[in-house]
């Protein structure tokens, strides 16, 4: 992905389309080694994407930045934490992957399980451009998320039994248990913030109530 003269840009276009569209031959050719700072100059760009993705939503006051997703932030906020988050995401992406490769008797080379977790971070530019839909109903926003989530999956799955030579069997079980926690605590988060949402309604109704006999 790198050449002499530095970092390769087109190539790493060419890549993210790769890793999205033909994740098998992408992950079964993908270098192992190389350094580091090739993956992390890809979390920075991906994380960067995501930021410019959320700060817009953040000014239409829609998606998941407008939904109180990233804690309330917005704009700038949002923008920078989409970064920071891209980049502690690589090295705990990494650690994840690496445990994962361990269970499923693969490769457990951290360079490589880093490598990895860098392409798997294309998915977060998806992510940041399809949570307008959180911003036009609740559950399709969630739904949607659950959708991103098992896509990614799928790609780690491939990353999984082409890079890093995991069993695949065992894969696919651990596959498995981590789609069925993805479905847990989707549906786990769309109760509560239902919940949350309605809690806010009625405080804010009661509030104005409140000024009105007050006035």
């Amino acid at each position: 992905m790198s050449n002499e003269t530095g970092f390769d840009f087109k190539n790493f276009i060419e890549e993210s389309k790769q890793t999205l569209l033909n994740p098998r031959s992408y992950f079964t050719s993908m270098k192992t080694t190389g350094g580091m700072v090739e993956p992390l100059i890809k979390s920075v760009l991906y994380g960067l994407v995501a930021g410019i993705l959320y700060f817009i939503w953040g000014l239409l006051h829609i998606g998941a930045v407008g939904g109180g997703l990233l804690g309330g932030a917005v704009g700038v906020a949002a923008f920078i934490w989409a970064i920071i988050g891209a980049i502690f995401g690589l090295f705990i992406g990494a650690v994840i992957i690496l445990i994962i490769s361990a269970i499923c008797k693969g490769n457990t080379d951290f360079e490589a399980s880093l490598r990895i977790s860098g392409s798997l971070l294309v998915i977060m530019p998806v992510s940041a451009l399809l949570s307008f839909f959180m911003g036009i109903n609740l559950t399709l926003g969630f739904i949607v998320n659950i959708i991103i989530y098992l896509y990614a999956l799928w790609l780690l799955y491939h990353a999984l039994t082409a890079t890093l030579k995991a069993n695949e069997n065992t894969t696919k079980i651990v596959m498995w248990i981590l789609v069925a926690l993805i479905v847990l605590f989707s549906l786990a988060g769309l109760t509560a913030t239902r919940s949350a949402k309605k809690m806010m309604k009625e405080y804010r109704k009661e509030t104005q109530d409140l000024l009105k006999d007050l006035g």
